[in-house]
């Protein structure tokens, strides 16, 4: 006998690498996201083919709010992204990046806002000399 056929490894499954770091979801799972993902996006696909809210602006509220919990959706059924996955850290990510581009985008917004606000008004006359 060779020494590699006295090698014995200290747990039976040793050679078996299997990530157990967070739930990788059963087929209940998948089917749930699915179909709450359908649902998600068919409901505003309606409610803006049949005009049934008049007010332009709340369309766009109702299918902003609509998209944010098919974002979650998502996140939980098809990303497993919960407090238990990674002891929370995947969690605690997302919310940093959620503030980062928050931050991101309203300052942005502000700053073409007050140029836009503040800029000179252009006149037609300027371009003609006196």
């Amino acid at each position: 006998m060779s020494a590699a056929d006295h090698h014995v490894h200290p747990h039976p499954h040793a050679d078996d690498h299997h990530d157990d770091h967070g739930s990788h979801g059963s087929m209940r799972d998948y089917l749930i996201g699915f179909f709450l993902s359908v649902i998600l996006t068919a409901i505003p696909f309606w409610l803006v083919m049949t005009g049934a809210i008049a007010d332009k602006q709340a369309t766009a509220l109702v299918i902003m709010a609509f998209a944010i919990v098919q974002i979650v959706v998502h996140m939980i059924y098809f990303l497993h992204m919960n407090t238990k996955a990674e002891n929370g850290w995947t969690v605690m990510a997302l919310i940093f990046t959620i503030i980062i581009v928050v931050i991101a985008l309203s300052g942005s917004l502000w700053v073409m806002y007050h140029l836009n606000h503040n800029m000179m008004p252009m006149s037609h006359d300027m371009g003609q000399l006196p």
